[in-house]
């Protein structure tokens, strides 16, 4: 692969690397929704999760526009989840095979 694929596959991993930003995109799961609804329902600052949304779009995976007064966003690719999931499952299986070396002490 040339370099700047897997620059580009680094960026989007790094800009979800990040728990604020990995919590947005929850929050996304479902839908679009407004930056008004996404930052109380997260428990963060209005513009630290501006911050964070600028971070998600500048890599790709989200995407907005405005309705009004109000900034509209969601997940461009919701094969996004798919990552997310897989990581999720990947921790779940290190837990079991963690909590199964305990069980063997």
């Amino acid at each position: 692969m040339q370099k700047a694929v897997f620059n580009l596959k680094a960026e989007a991993l790094q800009a979800m690397a990040q728990p604020t930003r990995l919590k947005i995109l929850e929050c996304l799961r479902g839908g679009e929704r407004c930056v008004c609804e996404i930052f109380p329902a997260i428990d963060e600052e209005q513009s630290n999760v501006s911050r964070h949304l600028a971070v998600l779009r500048k890599a790709g995976l989200v995407t907005s526009w405005k309705e009004g007064p109000r900034v509209i966003y969601k997940v461009k690719n919701p094969d996004i989840f798919k990552i997310i999931d897989a990581i999720g499952s990947i921790i779940k299986a290190q837990y079991k095979e963690s909590e199964a070396l305990v069980k063997q002490l």
